[in-house]
């Protein structure tokens, strides 16, 4: 693969958070290279990591209610602010919330805007320790997996997936009641065939792109992982157009209603598929390979998919990787950091020593968070 050379190399300038988790006040600015965070357990080094992951849509990669954010012993409000540099020159973000707050309120250079446009200055991707159970945990922790993946690549994508799941909310409420108008069935399935088949394409696309992207590459530090979709809806779309997919998908729907009422919610649809990812070079289930071997690859596959953002997206993502040398062997801590070098992403990582990161000396900045 031949990066993008328009890709826009995104560098987060500085940071400021106000009553954001344990920190009460906290100003660090950045040289926009790469960054390790270190510090003792508690310093907080996580907390500045999700600050950033929160510069997207989404609610960053604890998936954190809004009243989470706020201090304890704080009143509930908090505040990050972010400067960038990037495709619109530099740029301040600001994430607020006050006490009681239903959402966030989001300021792009001092204006109100909604939550998809952060996406026009910044991509981000992240690896973090409670991703180590992916291929081993649920598979609605891969799809999410799979669907942040999308939504670098196309920022509507976040629309579509909610409107679904309203979709089939609303439809799982009429099935309960027996007396509902099979009209308002017939609507809502009409949306959710609609907007579930544009999900799993959309998904399909990106699985496809990224295996492609994958084979392609030659470095051998991680394993090459190989990608597959498992749902029924994703088995259609493989042999069938979009507009035949989402016919018998809403045909389905209306001729399940007395199952699905049954089991109390609906059983097809994309919110059913399944991420499979194997070892390639062992041709094995990654669920099957050993803890060490999981985490090189999910490695690889979050390095690819940043790869792939650049090239399709023209965006170098952000890179968040939390305890990230922990597991790694030296010759592999090497590796990573060459490959984010080459890709020319800002990365920030945390580790309580600096000592397994000794490799980016005169690469990466060091702060030491501890207090």
């Amino acid at each position: 693969m031949t990066d993008a050379p328009s890709a826009t190399e995104a560098r987060v300038l500085g940071i400021r958070l106000q009553d954001f988790r344990n920190h009460a006040g906290l100003a660090l600015a950045f040289a926009g290279r790469s960054t390790v965070l270190v510090g003792a357990n508690g310093a907080g080094k996580t907390n500045v990591l999700e600050a950033l992951s929160l510069l997207t849509p989404g609610r960053g990669f604890r998936r954190g209610r809004l009243a989470d954010f706020g201090r304890h012993g704080g009143s509930g409000a908090f505040a990050i602010a972010a400067d960038i540099d990037g495709r619109y020159g530099e740029t301040r973000i600001v994430i607020a919330a006050g006490p009681g707050d239903s959402q966030r309120s989001i300021r792009i250079n001092g204006e109100v805007r909604p939550a998809d446009e952060l996406s026009d200055y910044l991509r981000v991707l992240w690896l973090v320790p409670a991703m180590d159970g992916l291929f081993t945990g649920s598979a609605g922790d891969r799809r999410r997996f799979l669907d942040r993946l999308v939504l670098t690549i196309d920022p509507g994508h976040g629309r579509r997936v909610a409107r679904y799941d309203g979709a089939v909310s609303s439809r799982n409420r009429l099935l309960e009641s027996h007396a509902a108008d099979p009209a308002w069935l017939d609507a809502v399935e009409t949306e959710i065939a609609a907007i579930g088949t544009a999900v799993a394409a959309a998904r399909r696309e990106a699985v496809d792109c990224l295996a492609r992207l994958i084979a392609s590459r030659d470095d051998s530090a991680f394993p090459r992982a190989g990608l597959a979709l498992d749902g029924e809806v994703d088995a259609a779309l493989a042999s069938s157009s979009a507009a035949d997919v989402e016919d018998w998908l809403r045909a389905d729907l209306k001729a399940s209603r007395s199952r699905d009422r049954a089991a109390g919610r609906t059983l097809l649809g994309p919110h059913r598929s399944d991420l499979m990812v194997r070892h390639g070079a062992k041709d094995m289930p990654a669920a099957l390979c050993s803890t060490g071997e999981q985490k090189a690859l999910l490695i690889g596959l979050v390095l690819a998919q940043a790869a792939l953002v650049r090239e399709l997206a023209g965006f170098v993502p952000l890179l968040l990787f939390d305890e990230i040398a922990a597991h790694l062997d030296a010759a592999r801590r090497r590796a990573l950091f060459d490959l984010i070098e080459a890709l020319g992403a800002q990365a920030f990582m945390t580790g309580t020593e600096a000592a397994p990161f000794a490799d980016l000396a005169g690469r990466a900045e060091f702060i030491d968070l501890t207090p």
